[in-house]
């Protein structure tokens, strides 16, 4: 429990074996577990014959094998790129090449905003910046195979480009790092950005979808509750971050270390990215005032 939002964490990865998680629907976890990626990467098939696959992931050989064990015997038509990390996009270029399969996505990999001078983008090594999709998405996008359609829902935050996609007729959504099961999403600036992510939040609770497969761990049930409990969970980090300000703190390591006091202190770097995400957001709106642009270092006074 984290708050106000109990998040599920006994997935079972069943690394290599294509798992049927939905009618039509099969999911393939990549082995490259971690803090930021639980267990792996999970990609995506969707569809019989003639499929498309969400997400292919990692420069993973063993993945790679399996991905192709997988798909034997069956025609790929579409490969469906939710956003360009380096453990989701990569291996779309080896099954385009094998597959002769489109590519679609959003768009290249890009910050959601400039880089201030001499700022370094954290997640520069983590970005897939020579993707490139054959198709560009735009919100409400039909991508169609044989028996299955889906949609393209835009939903920036966690990264500039990041898409999920609704499978028509079904109630499922393909969440990708938007919305997990087992954890938030890091949104980590300039990579992302707080206020994206939390208008995305809004978007998704404007649907009627019944379940989210994502990009890590298991499904999401009851996913309008789920994204409200997410919505709560940040708008209690907001406050907490603006008592802090109010209480004294000037630098986000100070924050860091009050309000994340329980998490692992190896997640800190991220926790502080997710603090200057909310900062920038806060500052955006005119309740925190800064001496020029937030950052890791930056001193904040009070709106």
């Amino acid at each position: 429990m984290s708050d106000d939002i109990e998040f599920v964490r006994d997935f079972v990865p069943d690394h290599g074996a294509a798992v049927p998680v939905a009618r039509g629907v099969q999911r393939l976890t990549a082995p490259n577990g971690g803090p930021f990626t639980f267990h792996g990467t999970n990609s995506y098939i969707v569809g019989d014959r003639s499929v498309c696959v969400i997400d292919p992931g990692p420069e993973d050989e063993a993945h790679w094998q399996a991905l192709l064990s997988a798909l034997e015997g069956r025609e790929v038509t579409h490969i469906a790129v939710s956003h360009t990390h380096r453990d989701h996009s990569p291996l779309a270029r080896r099954l385009r090449e094998r597959t002769g399969a489109v590519v679609v996505a959003e768009g290249p990999h890009r910050p959601a905003r400039p880089l201030f001078h001499g700022e370094t983008n954290p997640f520069a090594e983590s970005s897939d910046m020579d993707f490139r999709p054959d198709v560009t998405l735009a919100d409400g996008d039909r991508i169609e195979g044989d028996g299955w359609a889906l949609e393209t829902v835009l939903t920036p935050g966690h990264c500039a480009n990041h898409a999920s996609f609704g499978l028509e007729g079904t109630g499922i959504l393909f969440s990708a790092d938007h919305v997990m099961a087992w954890a938030t999403s890091i949104v980590a600036p300039p990579d992302g950005a707080m206020s994206d992510y939390m208008a995305s939040l809004d978007r998704l609770l404007a649907r009627d979808d019944r379940i989210y497969f994502p990009g890590h761990g298991g499904p999401v049930n009851a996913p309008q509750a789920f994204v409200r409990g997410l919505r709560t969970h940040r708008r209690m980090r907001e406050r907490a971050i603006t008592e802090r300000i109010r209480g004294g703190d000037r630098r986000i390591a100070d924050m860091v270390a009050a309000i994340y006091r329980d998490t692992d202190p190896k997640l800190h770097g991220a926790a502080a990215l997710s603090v200057l995400a909310h900062i920038e957001d806060l500052v955006a709106r005119g309740d925190v005032l800064t001496d020029g642009p937030p950052s890791l270092a930056g001193i904040y006074e009070p709106g």
